[in-house]
């Protein structure tokens, strides 16, 4: 159904609701109770006791490097970093039971020097591949954190912002070795490729805290927890702009809550993903699940994100008491084709509000007109509720399943749109319930007939 006028009211009532609120919140309170936090011991180890410099003149690395062993040997301990401008010609790899704890003024600069980052184990846009190491890595660890007021700057927008004009050749590479299952061991990239490497990605880890500090100008996404479980997201803060930037992607992620966060870079803000086509459905065990994002501010390309790479499914995801402090493309955004397979559902979003967006809410089983036709993803069991929007410049809201798949189970209840050039569009929906909908001026009481 689609219907092309400007301003659009309507109200439908039910009696019957299956997302019970008390329910939600009992959920909700289960997911943050039941995060493990890192344990960390308190022994603290001074970065500038290992020959780093503050002022940007020197590689610090191999100081970095020198004082991460030396915690590693103690059994685990903070990282201080006081203070000061780091440069650093290459990765930070950090173990477990460490604290990269960045103090008030210190950042770290990130050199862009493809060599300067070796191969190490990873995933791009969904698939396992071997690339060039993320600035901050973390592999198979445990009792994770990255904490404090400072800055970590990728210094993304010189030599490796023109890869993105020369990517397609390997990406489209990586995705043929994902559909033909070619061995992990075999997916090489790095030197002569064009593959940006994430900021900071911590992989196969578990009992993860990042707190406080900045994120600024990354190659490409900025946090990428990945295959990564009881991880802890508060009070951290953006500004890149380069492209493909999205904030935080949770890929096969599990125990998550994300709180407190400023966003403002130049793609999604979070993203929830599990794995691409092939490999993903392989991965179905591992679902992106009990997942919470609240008390954030939004701003960048798309605040609420799931896909496109889900084909190991996303699942009990909550998102409350959010709002945008600036433009965004799209506030609620779940995107997928008949490619990926697997699920999105029981997904729980109320009670944010946006200012002017191009879309309001725009679900699609058929992204970009994509896919075979042999892997259609399942979304269902959706809440939106108490959702408020200024103007959506193009759609208020869209629903788009595959023709012998349609989207199910779909609740809107409380949702305002104050303005949008087109406000409903249903195609392949079944089960889709609304109640309280305003899109546009809100109707008054109908004239009589004269």
């Amino acid at each position: 159904m689609r219907i092309n006028y400007f301003q659009f009211v309507f109200f439908l009532s039910f009696n019957a609701c299956c997302f019970a609120q008390d329910s939600l919140v009992t959920q909700i309170q289960q997911i943050e109770e039941s995060i493990e936090t890192p344990n960390i011991p308190e022994r603290t180890i001074n970065v500038l006791d290992y020959g780093v410099k503050t002022d940007d003149a020197k590689n610090d690395k191999p100081g970095f490097d020198e004082a991460i062993a030396a915690l590693v040997k103690a059994g685990g301990g903070i990282l201080k970093v006081p203070k000061g401008s780091y440069l650093l010609k290459g990765p930070i790899h950090l173990k477990s039971k460490i604290n990269l704890h960045l103090e008030a003024g210190a950042v770290l600069n990130f050199s862009d020097t493809p060599s300067d980052y070796p191969l190490v184990a990873t995933s791009w846009e969904g698939t396992f591949i071997s690339n060039y190491s993320p600035l901050i890595y973390a592999y198979q660890a445990e009792d994770l954190a990255i904490t404090g007021s400072g800055t970590i700057n990728g210094n993304g927008d010189g030599i490796w912002a023109t890869f993105k004009t020369q990517e397609e050749a390997d990406k489209l590479s990586s995705r043929k070795m994902n559909h033909q299952q070619t061995p992990v061991t075999s997916r090489r990239f790095g030197n002569g490729h064009f593959l940006r490497p994430q900021l900071v990605q911590f992989f196969d880890s578990k009992r993860i805290l990042i707190e406080g500090v900045r994120f600024e100008n990354s190659p490409f996404w900025c946090v990428h927890l990945l295959r990564s479980n009881n991880i802890t997201i508060d009070g951290i803060s953006y500004d890149s702009q380069n492209k493909n930037n999205d904030g935080i992607d949770l890929e096969y992620a599990s125990n998550v809550v994300i709180k407190n966060v400023v966003f403002n870079n130049s793609d999604d803000n979070v993203a929830m993903k599990a794995g691409r086509d092939t490999e993903g459905r392989a991965n179905a065990a591992t679902p992106s699940e009990r997942i919470v994002v609240r008390d954030c501010k939004f701003k960048g390309l798309h605040a609420i994100v799931i896909g496109s790479e889900m084909s190991a499914g996303v699942r009990d995801v909550y998102i409350y008491n959010n709002e945008a402090w600036g433009y965004l493309k799209r506030g609620v955004y779940f995107k997928t084709n008949s490619d990926r397979g697997g699920y999105i559902r029981n997904i729980n979003i109320s009670d944010n509000t946006f200012k002017t967006v191009e879309d309001a809410i725009f679900m699609t089983a058929n992204y970009h007109g994509e896919g075979s036709g042999k892997h259609i993803s399942q979304i269902s069991k959706i809440l939106l509720k108490n959702l408020d929007f200024d103007q959506a410049e193009n759609f208020g809201i869209v629903l788009e399943g595959y023709p012998n798949q349609p989207i199910s189970d779909i609740r809107l209840e409380n949702i305002q749109i104050t303005k949008a050039k087109n406000a409903l569009t249903l195609r392949d929906t079944e089960g889709v319930q609304f109640k309280n909908i305003q899109i546009g001026e809100a109707a008054g009481t109908p004239s009589s007939v004269k």
